[in-house]
């Protein structure tokens, strides 16, 4: 395969961006869409529709009551003021008789202030009393009570005032010359009652019901504040202590009061936090205890292979005067020792790197010269194609610029296939340096774990030169550096390994 004539793009480091919800957004967003003003517009919601309901209601019940009552006591006075009057009128009356019957009806003994009109007979020769109001009897009530039945009805009229009209048809209450007792005299009396006091009673029962709802309303507010406070602050203490939990306060517990369900839940989370408290120190006991394991073979480790590795030294200069299965045991003895020998350096280094014993030595260097150096020390120099600047000032430390170089190099040596590039450029803020291979490239599966510490992507090569902890320390001294390694394949072939580093040009004295 090829190699891509322009090196991958490098990573773009993630810059602030406006935050599209404001925290007074959020703030205001999160009050409004919690429980506690769900809680209150429910309370609020239920309160306020059982008193319109009631209020709804206790108006139609009381409106309908008051006109019951004002027709029942009408029609009985009207009755009675007939069979006192009406015998005493002459029949059949003319039109000043019905007027003096009418005058009678609506008098000061009549009922409130009703009005009253005498009709007598039907048709064209119907004689009816004097009447100079503006309101006139409803044509549906004259119909009903023409075919001999009493009856009432509510209208309204003269600018939407409520009216009760009554009409009573008159009858015979004794035989004679006009006809049996109980037959009808052609006399009908309309009396029409007007219903503002009754109105003005009933919307005066509706105001008082409002008004009572919104009280409840205000209250069954209130309740649900006083009942959202209780439920919540258990539920708020909850989520906070949650919240400390995944910041690591693995001490944080809750106080337990009461025995209901929120207090059971207040266990069950002390319960979980003392497990998992218990589950983390034993894991940190246990990798603390396997670092400082590792450790201190590491450096019981390095003095004896310091003495095997000079010896081996010493006798690989003699190995052409040796047998040739001898020289050939001895190197590979040799080889191994110098294998065993990186990987104990490799160790130390990355125990330091766990504990926190690493520190960063900055220095103001040009970091095309120190990629050039590494390669020459390392003798890749050849073997390698450089597209570096002339001059690329940075403030970094160079040991550890050094390894990470020397370690993502020697990786696409060992692992990819030539022609291996190096590519470095900066910008204003950060140092970008590119490796990339011609290799088969890396499998989709194995980029997310090429960091991880013993990690070979080729499981066939269990033995290997590699330890399989040279990007582990690579990457960790990126992260020293404010930086970070990341891995891809490039789209014509092969691997591509991208070191992103901030210049730290604005730093003024060594870290």
């Amino acid at each position: 395969m090829t190699i891509a004539d322009t090196p991958a793009p490098p990573p773009e480091r993630p810059k602030p961006h406006p935050d599209p919800h404001p925290p007074r957004l959020v703030r205001l967003r999160r009050a409004v869409a919690g429980l506690r003003p769900r809680l209150v517009v429910a309370f609020v919601a239920v309160a306020a529709l059982s008193a319109l309901a009631t209020a709804v209601l206790t108006y139609r019940a009381a409106t309908t009551s008051t006109l019951d009552l004002t027709k029942d006591t009408a029609l009985d006075e009207l009755r009675r003021r007939i069979d006192i009057l009406a015998p005493a009128l002459p029949f059949p009356p003319n039109q000043s008789e019905l007027d003096h019957l009418a005058s009678q009806l609506s008098g000061t003994g009549g009922f409130r202030d009703w009005r009253v009109l005498a009709s007598y007979g039907t048709g064209a020769g119907a004689e009816h009393s004097q009447w100079t109001q503006s309101v006139a009897v409803p044509p549906t009530l004259e119909a009903t009570v023409g075919r001999g039945h009493a009856a009432f009805q509510r209208f309204t009229a003269g600018g939407d005032h409520p009216w009760l009209a009554v009409g009573v048809p008159v009858t015979y209450a004794t035989s004679g010359p006009a006809g049996p007792a109980g037959t009808p005299s052609g006399l009908t009396v309309y009396a029409l009652l007007p219903l503002d006091r009754e109105q003005s009673a009933a919307d005066a029962l509706l105001a008082g019901a409002a008004g009572a709802g919104v009280l409840v309303a205000v209250l069954a507010a209130g309740l649900a504040l006083l009942g959202a406070r209780q439920v919540l602050h258990p539920v708020r203490a909850l989520g906070d202590a949650a919240h400390a939990l995944a910041q690591g306060k693995l001490d944080t517990r809750l106080t337990v009061t009461g025995h209901d369900e929120l207090a059971q839940l207040s266990k069950t989370f002390n319960h979980t936090a003392r497990t998992l408290q218990g589950t983390i120190e034993e894991l940190r006991a246990v990798e603390s205890q396997g670092r400082r394991f590792a450790a201190d073979v590491s450096h019981e480790l390095r003095t004896p292979l310091a003495a095997m590795l000079a010896v081996t030294d010493i006798l690989d200069e003699d190995a052409e005067q040796l047998p040739p299965d001898t020289a050939a045991a001895l190197r590979m003895v040799s080889n191994e020792t110098l294998r065993l020998t990186r990987l104990v350096n490799d160790l130390i280094e990355i125990s330091r790197l766990d504990a926190g014993a690493a520190p960063l030595r900055a220095e103001s260097i040009d970091a095309a010269t120190a990629v050039r150096e590494t390669l020459d020390l390392r003798g890749w120099i050849d073997r390698v194609e450089l597209e570096l600047p002339a001059a690329l000032p940075v403030r970094l430390d160079p040991r550890r610029f050094d390894v990470i170089v020397a370690n993502l190099v020697g990786n696409a040596l060992r692992h990819g296939r030539p022609p291996v590039r190096v590519a470095l450029r900066g910008s204003d803020d950060d140092l970008v340096l590119t490796v990339t291979d011609s290799g088969a490239g890396i499998p989709p599966a194995e980029l997310p774990h090429l960091f991880d510490r013993f990690y070979k992507a080729d499981k066939s090569r269990a033995r290997s030169e590699g330890s399989g902890l040279g990007l582990a320390i690579a990457q960790e001294n990126a992260r020293l550096h404010g930086g970070v390694i990341e891995a891809a394949n490039s789209p014509g072939g092969g691997a591509v390994f991208t070191l992103l580093l901030p210049r730290g040009l604005d730093t003024e004295e060594d870290q």
